[in-house]
């Protein structure tokens, strides 16, 4: 192949320029990102050989090096790894596949944030050579392939790259670094050694770099032709907790996650018995840009006997907890493991059941914390990624207590926090049942009439305001023996916190107005199943509820907004025979009209929405003048 110039994708065009020109603080993460690929490149190698071993071409051992010219101004980070084609190298450095790619762009350009620790979080790491050089050459050759299928990917970081085919005589990947004015930093062995021993000292590959030593009659370093290792080479996971940092633990995370912040939480442990296996997860901080993907693959990189499997082992940790990032170990498992293995292995089901377990216990070691920093962390987690561990409650029935334990809601006596067993430490003497009550927002479950009876008797209702909300309640029905209650479905029931005295005024009250509520029933024959007199209500005139069993308002409007069909169901409505509106309908010359809008008001009240708002607005208008 002649030489061959492509332009770039689009979005490559953006990023490139976006790295050239706003990049500039924390510059050495290029180097944290160019030796990852490198260890991924060789990583790769090992797995493909299991099922080619001419793919190691007589060369078995893996390394990384990484050299330097002053003269020419380049420095060169080059792995005999797996490699890359012609068509790899276009495909790979040429256009970005990432789902990731806008919202990088839309962070850096949106907060304005000159950060280069954002890069690698959003697949484009290669690219962040560009933050220190003007052009870079990459020469590669796939495992497998002649010498003379080589290929020199080259671009400048503007519009367009060239591609051109060469010969090499070893296989894997050099990518050669043409730094720009002012990057002559990178030039030195002391700068380029201590940016490694930051943040790839755990890389299970030695990282080479050529030996230096003092010359004392010129009095200058001289740089020998003898390569040694610069990292310590050992996988920081299958070292004693004794001998790791804090520090070394989180620029772990840093480098495994790309996230710019240290973990929440984490834990390291060997487990031995029937499964043999190394874990350490961690909990971020803060919720990635695709929490909300479920299809996303797992963040839990897998090991068996230090050498690398795969990088996203979903089998190895539920969907609910696809936030938790770190690597496991595993002595067990055959090297050749692939993903329809990992679902049927006994092992795997042996270790995803003692990592779930093992997450949990680390949120609850924060949850019940008597520490007020761990109880910080828990309400920050729980705002950032509440919503995903509800999921759980239907997907992990074996955990189901534990999670129940750990979940955190808003309610009449707090806006957040509260959990099942505050709730239940306080419920009033009589209380049997845990109130809930499901809205659109949070204000909207607050103003809810439905709330009036509870309120004035000082109980307690718990407020679900998130979209996964009803979801959980269709596997949560109970906690601690007190079963879950809505205050918008059924008849309201008190029970032994409704004195006699008031159940007794409740009756006659229903008895003396039934053919005002006869009357009502006809008048809303085709929007209301029923209407009854309720002491649910102190301040509004009316509310609507639905019968148990039914689908309530609230997950009616959740699946038309998904586009869903809702089952066809007629509320109920109750009215507060005390109030001076349903005392004004015996009687009126509007009779019909105060009906309408009296369930109007109803529906409006608990969220809903009207199907014929300006015959609503028509009829009040009417009232008002009339």
């Amino acid at each position: 192949m002649t030489k061959q110039t492509h332009a770039f994708q689009a979005e490559v065009k953006q990023i490139l320029h976006l790295v050239t020109h706003s990049l500039y603080s924390n510059k050495e993460i290029f180097l944290r990102e160019l030796v990852s690929n490198a260890s991924d490149a060789c990583d790769k190698l090992r797995f493909e050989a299991l099922d080619n071993a001419a793919l190691w071409e007589d060369q078995t051992s893996l390394e990384v090096r990484v050299s330097f010219d002053e003269e020419a101004k380049t420095l060169t980070i080059s792995d005999n790894g797996i490699g890359m084609s012609a068509d790899e190298a276009a495909s790979h450095l040429g256009t970005i596949a990432k789902s990731g790619t806008r919202e990088f762009m839309a962070k850096l350009e949106g907060d304005q944030k000159k950060d280069a620790q954002l890069i690698g979080q959003f697949g484009v790491g290669f690219y962040s050579g560009f933050i220190v050089a003007d052009r870079i050459t990459v020469e590669t050759r796939r495992a497998g392939l002649p010498v003379d299928q080589a290929v020199r990917w080259s671009s400048e970081g503007t519009g367009e790259y060239e591609l051109e085919t060469i010969t090499k005589a070893g296989r894997g990947t050099d990518v050669i670094l043409h730094l720009r004015d002012g990057e002559e930093e990178f030039l030195k062995t002391w700068r380029v050694k201590s940016t490694i021993s930051k943040y790839s000292d755990h890389i299970s590959l030695p990282i080479l770099m050529k030996k230096e030593e003092w010359d004392a009659d010129n009095a200058k370093q001289v740089v020998l032709d003898e390569w040694e290792p610069v990292n310590k080479a050992s996988a920081l996971w299958s070292r004693s907790k004794s001998e790791v940092t804090q520090e070394q633990y989180e620029e772990f995370y840093k480098q495994i996650s790309h996230d710019s912040d240290a973990p929440l939480a984490y834990t390291h442990n060997r487990v031995e018995g029937r499964s043999e296996y190394t874990q350490l997860l961690y909990i971020p901080q803060k919720a990635p840009f695709d929490l909300w993907n479920r299809d996303k693959r797992g963040g839990v990189k897998l090991y068996v006997k230090r050498v690398f499997i795969m990088d996203d082992a979903e089998a190895l940790m539920p969907v609910y907890l696809r936030f938790v990032k770190g690597v496991i170990d595993s002595a067990d498992l055959p090297l050749n493991v692939s993903r329809e293995l990992l679902q049927e292995s006994r092992d795997v089901k042996a270790i995803r059941e003692g990592s779930t377990k093992r997450v949990l216990g680390m949120l609850e070691s924060l949850a019940n914390s008597e520490e007020q920093a761990d109880k910080d962390k828990y309400a920050a987690f729980w705002k950032d990624f509440g919503q995903v561990l509800k999921e759980g409650i239907g997907e992990d029935h074996q955990n189901q207590e534990r999670l129940a334990k750990l979940f955190r809601f808003a309610s009449t006596h707090a806006d957040a926090n509260v959990s099942l067993a505050d709730y239940v430490s306080r419920m009033k003497d009589g209380q049997d049942v845990i109130y809930y009550i499901t809205a659109d927002s949070l204000a909207a479950a607050k103003h809810s009439p439905q709330l009036e009876i509870f309120r004035k008797k000082g109980i307690e209702v718990l407020l679900l305001v998130d979209r996964v909300d009803e979801w959980m309640l269709s596997h949560l029905y109970e906690f601690e023996g007190k079963t879950l209650q809505s205050v918008a479905k059924g008849a309201v029931d008190l029970g032994k916190l409704l004195d006699e005295d008031e159940k007794k005024k409740a009756d006659e009250t229903a008895e003396s107005l039934k053919p005002l509520l006869d009357k009502l029933k006809e008048a809303l024959k085709d929007r209301a199943k029923d209407v009854r007199v309720t002491t649910r209500l102190v301040d509004s005139p009316a509310c609507i509820v639905v019968e148990e069993g039914d689908m309530s308002g609230h997950l009616a409007r959740l699946l038309k907004q998904a586009g869903q069909t809702a089952p066809e169901s007629k509320p109920t409505l109750e009215i507060n025979a005390e109030h001076a509106l349903v005392k004004k309908l015996d009687g009126s010359d509007h009779f019909d009209d105060l009906a309408q809008v009296l369930f109007d008001q109803a529906v409006l009240a608990e969220g809903g929405h009207l199907e014929d708002p300006a015959a609503y607005v028509k009829r009040v208008n009417a009232l008002l003048t009339g």
